[in-house]
């Protein structure tokens, strides 16, 4: 079994309302529900939810610049790590994503297994 990263990308716009509290609790009970499938097949290994700001340090200089950039369409608002045998059963396990419905992606990459090159 492989580990993916499925990054959740926002609505640039959508993020920028600020949900009431109920909504809020009712957005993070849908996300939940998602995690707790994933869970119940065991699937899921972890997630996180990122702030729509930080800094990018870049090049040998480590010159640090502000960042992300939010003037994009899009930003990555957290990511999950989980188990899948392949590609195409990571994908699948996207279904039922809540980002989905608001119009946000995820985006599924497999995370590089290290020790098969010590």
């Amino acid at each position: 079994m492989e580990k993916f990263m499925l990054i959740f990308h926002d609505n640039a716009a959508a993020t920028a309302i600020q949900p009431s509290p109920e909504e809020m609790q009712a957005e993070m009970q849908k996300w939940n529900v998602w995690i707790a499938g994933l869970a119940a097949q065991g699937k899921f290994i972890g997630t996180e939810g990122l702030m729509p700001f930080g800094k990018v340090v870049r090049g040998q200089e480590s010159i640090v610049t502000d960042g992300p950039f939010t003037e994009g369409k899009e930003i990555i608002g957290g990511y999950a790590v989980v188990n899948a045998d392949t590609l195409d059963e990571a994908i699948g396990l996207t279904a039922g994503c809540p980002i989905l419905a608001d119009n946000g992606a995820v985006e599924v990459r497999p995370i590089i297994n290290f020790e098969q090159f010590a």
